[in-house]
């Protein structure tokens, strides 16, 4: 009899559910609910209610289960991804006490410096945790909510994480795993233990609000009988650790050995690696973290991505597919029309009062074209300040895997392999998140069951490339990019240093 298991991403604009059948490697039925940011909060606050995710938790699995047409008595096991970075408080009774704050809130930032303050620095915060306490992470979120509302901080009593929550409601227990706890710069990701001095920076009392920390290989636990009835499922369908979404996303794209590089386009921007070994930043660009699958994860997130495409692509109602024509319609190098796409503040390099700004705008770049291509190159070469910076720490990319819904344009993949200088490739399955959540829990159901397996050896069976996507980089394309490259990081480094004057100026 097939057994399948269940994959589940939780983003900032939707939740996606898959049913991966284990024998075949096939995602049998999948299902997509939609929900949006909370309105009318103030410039830099970005949050939602948790309840929007379970709703579409709930709903995706039915979905799924109902699409697939599967026994469901053969579904063994739940993996679930989660936005990284938010923050979920619960009271004593683990009811929510607000609204969570989400990695892109930058509301947060003062709460980023009064940290690196009280633990002597940049440098020792490194020391500590391994990573500094950028714009969204969720050490200065807890911080913000002791000194903006004392009174919801007097009921704090537990600190999850989005794929704590969800897995929370599953299972009925509150764990995290090293993967997502290394996003809140409150783990020591060298040790993977909690660092006391990055605790007592925010209150000690936090240290008795973090769940018990898993393996990356054990269960959260076992599926709630409630659920399990609501669902039509085992009460022994296991709940695997999880991870946040670009732990799961690396599984979801093989990147489970050295040599293989991630970049994900989606909201944000990311780009990351597998390592044996603790890849830590002396400057604090490139994040510290660890994955799911009990090795490392040095990354780089940029925090305006297709935000930017999109918002070419909406103000001028032009079509996914139009875009890239228009992107496609003017030279490498837009004829030297360059975006910074700082929109929402940034985090690589730090400017969370970030602004876009277009350079080199003239009579002959001012077309909905040079604006199209601007937002691919401008976001792509954001990265690869990233994946240069990866390089310099001694991370050498053999294939560029490329997921999220801005890889789907050939226009933009050629774009990342010219600005990269490497070869690029999507995989089979979009949903690589989702995708990354099912494999997991199959490895943690084999572990459990007594039957362990190899989790590189897992992603070679279920995780696939399509070849039809490849792009290679064009070596006269490669030497503009290059120049290019110079120029942004230039422009990018000095209006870092002046948009916290500027927003000062906007907002008053």
């Amino acid at each position: 009899m097939s057994e399948y298991f269940i994959g589940i991403d939780s983003g900032t604009q939707s939740t996606k559910t898959i049913l991966l059948d284990a024998a075949s490697g096939e995602v049998v039925a999948s299902a997509s609910k939609p929900y949006e940011l909370i309105e009318g909060l103030p410039a830099g606050h970005k949050e939602q209610h948790p309840s929007e995710w379970i709703a579409a938790v709930r709903a995706g699995v039915k979905t799924a289960l109902d699409k697939s047409g599967v026994d469901r008595a053969s579904v063994r096991g739940i993996g679930v991804s989660g936005q990284q970075h938010g923050f979920v408080a619960l009271d004593a009774n683990d009811q929510v006490i607000r609204a969570a704050k989400l990695w892109c809130d930058t509301a947060t930032s003062p709460e980023c410096e009064e940290i690196i303050a009280a633990l002597g620095g940049l440098d020792k915060t490194i020391e500590a945790v391994g990573n500094g306490v950028p714009a969204g992470f969720t050490a200065s979120k807890i911080l913000w909510l002791k000194k903006h509302e004392p009174e919801n901080y007097a009921k704090l009593r537990w600190v999850l994480l989005p794929h704590d929550y969800i897995n929370f409601w599953l299972t009925g227990r509150k764990t995290m795993e090293c993967g997502d706890a290394s996003g809140t710069a409150l783990l020591d990701v060298r040790k993977c233990r909690w660092s006391q001095a990055a605790i007592n920076a925010i209150d000690s009392r936090v240290n008795e609000m973090l769940p018990p920390l898993i393996a990356s290989d054990e269960i959260a636990g076992t599926l709630r009988p409630e659920l399990a009835a609501e669902f039509g499922l085992s009460d022994e369908v296991i709940i695997s650790s999880g991870g946040g979404d670009n732990m799961m996303g690396a599984i979801g794209t093989g990147n489970v050995r050295a040599g293989v590089v991630t970049i994900s386009l989606g909201t944000s921007g990311t780009i990351y690696a597998c390592s044996e070994h603790p890849v830590v930043d002396p400057q604090g660009e490139v994040a510290a973290f660890c994955d799911s699958t009990g090795k490392w994860l040095p990354l780089v997130c940029t925090m305006n991505v297709t935000v930017a495409t999109e918002m070419v692509r909406e103000r001028f109602s032009m079509s996914h597919d139009m875009l890239s024509e228009m992107a496609d319609s003017v030279p490498a190098g837009n004829d030297g029309l360059l975006l910074i796409p700082f929109f929402e503040g940034e985090r690589t390099p730090n400017a969370p009062d970030g602004t876009g700004v277009y350079f080199g705008l003239r009579d002959k770049t001012y077309s909905v074209s040079h604006f199209a291509r601007a937002a691919m190159e401008g976001t792509t070469l954001g990265l690869n300040y990233g994946l240069n910076r990866l390089r310099e720490l001694g991370v050498t990319p053999r294939e560029i895997r490329a997921t999220g819904g801005g890889s789907k344009s050939a226009v933009w993949r050629q774009i990342l392999a010219d600005v990269f200088n490497a070869e690029v490739v999507c995989v089979a399955n979009e949903e690589g998140a989702a995708a990354g959540a099912a494999v997991q829990a199959v490895w943690a159901y084999r572990k459990r069951a007594g039957k362990p397996e190899n989790i590189e050896r897992l992603c070679d069976r279920y995780i696939a490339v399509d070849l039809t996507t490849r792009a290679k980089p064009n070596p006269a394309h490669v030497q503009m990019y290059e120049r290019m490259q110079e120029v942004h990081d230039g422009i990018a480094r000095d209006l870092a240093k002046s948009f916290t004057a500027h927003r000062r100026f906007i907002t008053n």
